[in-house]
C-alpha cells in the first residue's frame, strides 16, 4: 500500500503541529486543574471551576480535530473557544464578584499569558489558511 504524503491542506502538518501541541497542553492543563478544584474545593467557586472544565473539554476538542484534521469540528470548537475567552474575559473585568476564583478565560487568560485569547485567533488563520480554495 503507497504511503501518501501529507497535504499542505492538512491542518496537522507544519505550523498545525506547533499548533496540536499548544492546544493539547491546554487540555490537559485545564482539564487537570478543573478536575482537581470541582474535587478539592467546587464550593469556593463552582461557576468557575465548571467553565475551566468546560475550557478544558473545549481544547481536547480542538487539539484532536485540528491533529486528525477534521476541518468542521476545529471550526466550531474553535469558535466556541473564541466566544468564551471574549465573554468571560469580558464579564470577569466588568464584574469581578462574577468569578470569585480565576478560570482558563478570566481577563482574557491574563494568568496564562493571554495565551488563551490568541490561540483561537491562531487556530481560525491556521484553519483559513490551509483551507481548500474552490
Amino acid at each position: 500500500m503507497p504511503e501518501t504524503l501529507p497535504s499542505d491542506k492538512d491542518t496537522s502538518h507544519g505550523f498545525g503541529r506547533t499548533l496540536v501541541a499548544v492546544y493539547a497542553v491546554f487540555a490537559l492543563a485545564a482539564s487537570a486543574r478543573s478536575i482537581f478544584q470541582l474535587v478539592t474545593k467546587v464550593d469556593d467557586a463552582p461557576v468557575a471551576y465548571a467553565l475551566s472544565a468546560f475550557a478544558g473539554i473545549v481544547y481536547v476538542v480542538a487539539t484532536v480535530a485540528l491533529a486528525r484534521n477534521l476541518r468542521q469540528l476545529a471550526l466550531v470548537a474553535i469558535a466556541i473557544e473564541l466566544a468564551g475567552v471574549l465573554t468571560v474575559g469580558l464579564l470577569s473585568i466588568i464584574d469581578d464578584d462574577l468569578f470569585p476564583d480565576q478560570t482558563v478565560w478570566s481577563g482574557f487568560g491574563e494568568g496564562y499569558g493571554f495565551i488563551p485569547l490568541g490561540l483561537p485567533l491562531l487556530g481560525l488563520w491556521w484553519l483559513n489558511r490551509t483551507r481548500e480554495k474552490a
